[in-house]
């Protein structure tokens, strides 16, 4: 979901992070570890680090019904944290600092780039292509540059899943 946390609230309380390194070590362990990414979340509901570990858990599962509340969930902890609201359609571009390289991008817009563009993955898979297009489209309205590839995304979504073909 991110390729980069410098910068983000990502504290947990102790006996969260442990269960989450806890469900790390079970990988090859699905319900075991799945009990330690629950106990994460109890233990501390509210933050990102947790929401973050359950998309990524239920996502590299292959689970993306299960995924997709968490990096919901991440949206609106960066709307929220951003201060822009609940509703990531009415975000525009001068609401936050979108700005700069890849790189350089502030960590909460950032953010919110990131887990739409994710989100907009997971609906892609999951075959709702119309959310799909319209978080991705979302991304690209804040980021014309394309810096964080929502622009390539959205043309395969829209080519039903096909990439473009390259020549030899």
């Amino acid at each position: 979901m991110l390729d980069d946390t410098e910068g983000l609230p990502l504290d947990l309380p102790p006996a969260a992070e442990a269960a989450l390194r806890e469900a790390g070590r079970l990988w090859h362990e699905e319900a075991a570890a799945e009990a330690k990414v629950r106990e994460a979340l109890a233990l501390a509901p509210d933050t990102l680090a947790a929401r973050i570990g359950a998309y990524k858990f239920y996502f590299y599962r292959h689970r993306l019904d299960e995924a997709l509340p968490h990096a919901r969930s991440c949206v609106a902890f960066a709307l929220a944290a951003l201060g822009l609201g609940e509703d990531w359609r009415s975000v525009k571009s001068g609401d936050a600092a979108f700005v700069g390289s890849a790189v350089t991008l502030a960590p909460l817009p950032k953010l919110l780039m990131q887990t739409l563009i994710a989100t907009g993955y997971v609906l892609a898979r999951l075959g709702r292509i119309e959310e799909s297009e319209a978080h991705l489209s979302k991304v690209l309205e804040l980021d014309p540059g394309d810096r964080l590839g929502a622009g390539r995304m959205l043309a395969v979504v829209r080519r039903g899943g096909i990439e473009d073909e390259i020549e030899p």
